[in-house]
């Protein structure tokens, strides 16, 4: 039994790619039909102009088109939405299948290039004041095209699975503090001197990535089943018979039983012919079993969450910098900052991405192994190691700093 497979697709590669498969895999040329067949605004006029039956005119629908195609009239109220999707610059594919093994071969090959559901874009359509595709109505530009995708897209991001943490509010935050357990409140006091009356509870708070899932629709292909006639030829032989009647000549004595039937009779002698039967009998000679294959997989989702932090910085003039292999020694913090303002700050960033920087060149002008060294000596290897375990800031926007703090302890 024959049958119509039919996909839309909003993407022309998408549609010729799943064409191409089509032809590659034995489907005729003759029987794979795209329209339109370019991507361009005046290929889609053309299209819709030649789906016009020739007796509605120029400026009838193209029903008929679609009528001809499904070969009955029930499937007109599809005829709309098809002709109303290729004016909104969509692309048709269909493909005329001769059995029902090729209708589902095509079916797999054509959803594999991701056609939509002409019936749920229709409903969009509809909430948007769409009635009925109107032949008058222009073709859509391709701003006018972009335009109404960017919409479809806005959509379905507004209907995504992953949840994020609203920002809170002040308000929030200070109900969220005053919830907190008592041992998580101890870890975040900043003591004032020696007294333990003022506390400040200050909130570390992270978001969490929720990942769910929905099911959606993820297009289709309509399969339209109709009936297709062909004339066939048998040959049967056929019996027919024909009575001759031939007078021939006598000249012989007649005899008793001659004489006897010499009184009035009649008989009759009839022609029989064979002619042909016809009667025709159904038989199902295959099922079509529809059914759905699911099939599970695992789908990393990528996203960023936030999370505050609490920095303490200890004011004053000094700061101690603790350095391997050495006791230490007091460095004025304030110098590094001067420094920092004078060379980095005016590209941006903070001073506390490049303080490691600083104090990396400061523990290296005690290490026993640089200490007699000149810094255009050690520079190589100081960079080498600094590379190996500080992937994340590359050496010639810190090296500056590394050589001060190195210039800082040594002079």
């Amino acid at each position: 039994m024959a049958h119509t497979v039919v996909g839309v697709y909003d993407n022309y590669s998408q549609a010729q790619e799943a064409l191409n498969e089509l032809t590659n895999n034995g489907f005729s040329i003759e029987h794979v039909n795209l329209s339109p067949v370019q991507d361009t605004r005046e290929a889609r006029e053309e299209a819709l102009r030649s789906h016009r039956s020739e007796d509605e005119g120029i400026t009838g629908s193209i029903a008929g088109f679609f009528r001809s195609l499904f070969g009955s009239p029930e499937h007109e109220q599809h005829a709309d939405k098809y002709s109303e999707a290729i004016r909104r610059g969509s692309y048709l594919l269909t493909v005329h299948a001769d059995s029902d093994a090729e209708s589902e071969r095509a079916t797999e090959i054509m959803n594999r290039h991701e056609p939509f559901d002409v019936d749920e874009r229709a409903s969009q359509w509809q909430s948007q004041g769409w009635s009925e595709y109107q032949a008058s109505a222009p073709v859509m530009s391709d701003a006018e095209i972009a335009q109404e995708r960017s919409r479809y897209a806005s959509s379905g991001m507004e209907s995504g699975t992953q949840a994020r943490m609203p920002d809170m509010t002040p308000d929030q935050i200070q109900g969220a503090t005053s919830s907190m357990k008592a041992d998580q409140m101890r870890d975040t006091d900043i003591r004032t001197g020696g007294s333990t009356e003022g506390k400040t509870a200050i909130p570390v708070i992270q978001e969490e990535l929720q990942v769910g899932k929905r099911v959606v629709q993820r297009g289709g292909v309509r399969v339209y089943q109709h009936v297709t006639e062909q004339p066939v030829q048998e040959q049967v032989q056929l019996r027919e018979e024909h009575v001759s009647v031939n007078r021939r000549p006598v000249d012989q004595p007649a005899t008793d039983a001659s004489l006897a039937n010499m009184k009035d009779a009649s008989f009759e002698v009839r022609e029989m012919a064979e002619e042909p039967v016809i009667a025709k009998t159904a038989r199902v000679v295959e099922e079509v079993v529809v059914g759905k294959d699911v099939k599970e997989r695992t789908e990393t989702v990528s996203d960023s969450v936030r999370r505050s932090d609490v920095e303490i910085e200890q004011l004053g003039n000094e700061i101690r910098a603790r350095t391997e292999g050495t006791t230490g020694m007091t460095l004025d913090d304030s110098d590094f900052r001067t420094h920092w303002q004078s060379n980095y700050a005016a590209s941006g960033g903070r001073y506390e991405d490049y303080a490691p920087a600083y104090q990396y060149g400061s523990r290296l002008a005690n290490d026993e192994r640089y200490r007699t060294r000149g810094w255009n000596d050690v520079e190589p290897n100081v960079q080498q190691d600094w590379e190996s375990n500080n992937a994340g800031h590359p050496w010639e926007r810190v090296k500056d700093a590394v050589r001060y703090g190195w210039e800082k302890v040594s002079h």
